[in-house]
């Protein structure tokens, strides 16, 4: 919630006040310049603590022109990423002293919402190497986004994992927006784990695949299910799907050495 704070649209001035101390409310720089001062403080922390990888939301400059309606100026998004590349590389700099990744989370409602905006805002921050992702696949339900596909493309800069579930049910009166209804009956929603559509089996293996080696976090954010219910089930729900890689391929020819001379004799080629 901190880093949501590195960057808010004017818009959500008062919502946001809740997330910082009361002497900085109403005060929208006070407010930010505390945000940051909090994040480099985050880096040493992490670092004290010995963690490799930090989550934070990228705080949002340009969401409020999400929809291209009414059609957005020249300029606008281009000049929202560079705002927000200056406000973050001094962050990432100081969590890249620390040895610590800077974790993403993306999300509705941050600049970095999907796969795009994420590119737009490492392309800003010139590729810097602790620009991250945490990777939640309930979001990208909700956004109607391939989760799995993503992992494939963005593997290499996933370095955190939210395990949280969520289910979309679209009909005849709501889609992805949800038509401001309550979270209970709204066409997206979150449910507790095994009790939504996300498909966790095929992201363990993705990940398990690409050699990943971070943590998985259970999030609870569910509409129906008790918290205490959802954690007492989550957490093994959590344990069971993760992989311990083999060391060996089944079809290991037997174990052996490559034998030359027989794989010649196989193919029919003979002796030299």
């Amino acid at each position: 919630m901190q880093g949501q704070l590195v960057a808010v649209h004017p818009a959500f001035d008062e919502a946001f006040d809740a997330f910082a101390p009361k002497e900085v409310h109403g005060q929208p720089k006070a407010r930010q310049t505390w945000a940051v001062e909090q994040m480099m403080l985050a880096a040493k922390a992490s670092s004290n603590l010995g963690l490799k990888a930090h989550v934070t939301f990228s705080g949002a400059l340009a969401w409020p022109y999400v929809y291209p309606w009414p059609q957005r100026p020249q300029g606008l998004i281009e000049t929202a990423f560079a705002e927000l590349a200056r406000r973050w590389t001094p962050i990432l700099d100081a969590f890249d002293a620390e040895g610590c990744d800077v974790c993403y989370e993306i999300h509705p409602g941050e600049d970095i919402f999907d796969g795009a905006t994420f590119e737009m805002f490492v392309d800003a921050v010139k590729g810097h190497k602790r620009a991250c992702i945490n990777y939640d696949p309930s979001h990208f339900v909700l956004m109607q986004l391939d989760y799995l596909a993503f992992i494939d493309i963005y593997h290499q800069r996933i370095k955190a994992f939210h395990v949280k579930d969520a289910e979309f049910n679209p009909d005849g009166r709501q889609g992805v927006y949800s038509g401001y209804q309550p979270w209970l009956r709204r066409a997206g929603r979150f449910r507790s784990l095994g009790d939504g559509q996300v498909d966790f089996g095929g992201i363990f293996s993705k990940l398990a695949g690409y050699d990943y080696g971070s943590w998985a976090v259970l999030e609870w954010e569910c509409c129906l299910k008790h918290p205490e219910d959802g954690a007492k089930e989550g957490a093994p729900f959590i344990a069971d799907h993760i992989i311990r890689v083999t060391e060996k391929a089944f079809d290991d020819f037997a174990g052996g050495d490559v034998d030359k001379t027989m794989i010649r004799s196989m193919l029919g080629l003979g002796r030299r």
